[in-house]
């Protein structure tokens, strides 16, 4: 019965940033894996990070690995994903998912069947 919520979606220019917010229903003060995705046009779901809550430990897709960053706010049960240097092709809806395990507490996992809660999406739009 996990619920998670996107927001800070929006559009912006080629080069710019943008920090998406994912709030849960549930504390972040256990283990739990929780992810971002995005759906661009043409292309399939792709997972672009995942974050253990226990101790933080990250990973991310090639893809986007040293321009987006994951992080917590255990405090207030939210996941961020700061995206810098946004690029066109960085359009689509993105998405926050999670999970009720500590699958992710030593390595990556970045496949859509690995998540069992999904929020709605947001929306961002770059354009050059």
């Amino acid at each position: 019965q996990a619920r998670v919520m996107e927001s800070g979606g929006g559009s912006v220019l080629a080069g710019g940033n943008l920090r998406l917010a994912c709030h849960a229903s549930y504390s972040f003060h256990g283990g739990y894996c929780l992810a971002w995705f995005r759906q661009v046009p043409g292309k399939e779901r792709e997972g672009l990070g995942s974050i253990y809550s226990g101790t933080g430990f990250a990973t991310y897709a090639d893809s986007v690995k040293g321009r987006f960053t994951l992080s917590l706010d255990k405090n207030k049960n939210t996941l961020y994903l700061q995206m810098d240097r946004l690029e066109p092709a960085d359009t689509g809806v993105y998405y926050c998912a999670t999970r009720g395990d500590s699958a992710c507490l030593q390595g990556s996992l970045l496949n859509t069947n690995d998540y069992w809660y999904w929020g709605r999406g947001t929306q961002v739009t770059v354009s050059s």
